[in-house]
């Protein structure tokens, strides 16, 4: 029996199905709080832009609350400023907010399919900045942690660039449209994926959270949102998790089909109907309530909800998207105490 790994070697054991000891508590998906940046005074909007303020900020989840990972960056944007969108950081602006884009690069219909893509993608806007970042988590707690990293899925990206009402609109309308656009896209984030790679990221998740299917049907999805998807995962190196918002038991099967590495999946999915969905050998990550349980919630809860998770099959232990930054520490050590405490237990009966 494998025993006494480093988070990083339980991490990259599983996503490569390998022997481990016990159920990891990771993510693919922002996990910075302000308990972590604060401690360093820093403010939120100063992360996105410093390489050295990014790297040291998602630092502070491994050695705050042992979470097993660090990941960079903390914001949707990077891709599209690194395609000419301009974004608003919200300095001037006392509350937390996330970035968001202000500036889209395509207004109309006519320009869908003939955006310009600039050819040194990754040494524009942010990508450089993230790269960096990556390179300095791993000289700092690289040996000991994970490192991950993520880009948008090309649907996603889609909504970053131009109106997502329209986009959502044009999958029934011009489907063949949309494909060309989301086709050209998939090419954005293998470029920025590569890249986040060779900088040293250990996994990469594709985070295609506007694709959920209180929007898109599972014909759609498979029509319109798998082809790219299997795309970015054909022409990525390192081990890969795709995410999608919301209840995915409807499309888990289509989700396995794309050829990600392992599936992320929040508290809308049963459990068990995933599970059956794609059998036992692939890797189901989730699902703990990022707000109602991790912010709103007490430890008790939280622990009842990680036990929950684990019960109904899940692989790993992983929010159920960006940790928000101001859930209570408390809460975070009883996310990872819990699996410390059950993992091993559970991980040895499932795999007798």
């Amino acid at each position: 029996m494998v025993t006494s790994l480093t988070p990083k070697e339980r991490i990259l054991g599983l996503l490569k199905g390998e022997e481990i000891d016990r159920i990891p508590c990771f993510s693919g998906m922002g996990n910075v709080t302000t308990a972590g940046f604060q401690g360093l005074e820093y403010n939120f909007p100063q992360l996105h832009g410093d390489s050295k303020k990014m790297a040291e900020a998602a630092a502070t989840s491994h050695r705050l609350f042992d979470f097993e990972c660090a990941v960079v960056p903390f914001d949707l944007c990077v891709e599209a400023e690194a395609m000419g969108c301009v974004m608003n950081p919200y300095e001037d602006v006392k509350q937390l907010l996330y970035p968001t884009i202000k500036e889209k690069i395509v207004n109309s219909t006519d320009e869908m399919t003939t955006f310009e893509i600039p050819d040194n993608l990754a040494q524009r806007g942010r990508v450089p900045v993230v790269m960096d970042a990556i390179k300095r988590l791993k000289e700092d707690i690289g040996s000991e942690a994970a490192i991950g990293a993520y880009v948008l899925g090309p649907f996603t990206l889609a909504g970053q660039i131009m109106d997502l009402n329209d986009v959502v609109k044009l999958c029934l309308k011009k489907p063949d449209m949309i494909n060309e656009m989301l086709d050209r896209l998939a090419d954005v984030l293998i470029t920025v994926g590569n890249a986040y790679e060779d900088a040293g990221a250990d996994y990469i998740c594709v985070r295609e959270m506007g694709a959920t299917t209180d929007v898109l049907s599972p014909r759609v999805f498979k029509k319109v949102i798998q082809p790219h998807l299997t795309k970015i995962f054909n022409n990525l190196n390192k081990p890969h998790i795709l995410h999608i918002c919301g209840g995915t038991n409807k499309i888990m099967d289509i989700m396995q089909e794309t050829g990600a590495g392992a599936l992320s999946v929040e508290q809308k999915n049963d459990l068990q109907s995933s599970r059956a969905a794609v059998g036992e050998d692939a890797l189901i990550f989730g699902n703990i309530d990022a707000f109602n349980v991790l912010v709103s919630g007490t430890p008790e809860q939280v622990e009842e909800a990680v036990l929950a998770a684990i019960e109904g099959g899940v692989d790993a232990i992983w929010p159920s998207c960006d940790i928000w930054p101001e859930a209570p520490v408390v809460n975070l050590k009883a996310m990872t105490g819990a699996v410390k405490k059950y993992g091993a237990e559970k991980w040895a009966r499932r795999n007798r």
